[in-house]
């Protein structure tokens, strides 16, 4: 499982511009199961998007096609860890 930070490195007003291909991006990988939860930093200065892929490798080559990476208006920190204690209704998430 990964934490992936975005942090804007532009104005909002640059992030805004594709703001609505990113939402299409996002979109696509929650229906393919890999992103499990994603929004807004308080204040906005990023996101954050809760992902479950095969690898750090395979989650960074999927963000490599986030709108917001092309565009070079995020940076991006990848953090995996391993879930070991969940609510019962996301069970799942822990590893075998």
């Amino acid at each position: 499982m990964f934490i992936v930070s975005l942090n804007y490195v532009k104005p909002l007003e640059d992030v805004e511009l594709h703001l609505e291909a990113h939402v299409e991006f996002l979109r696509k990988h929650y229906e393919k199961r890999v992103f499990i939860a994603s929004g807004r930093k308080v204040p906005r200065t990023g996101g954050v998007i809760l992902a479950q892929a095969e690898s750090k490798a395979a989650l960074d080559e999927i963000l490599s096609a986030d709108p917001f990476r092309k565009n070079a208006v995020a940076e991006y920190e990848i953090t995996e860890f391993i879930p070991s204690m969940t609510l019962p209704e996301f069970a799942s998430l822990i590893p075998g």
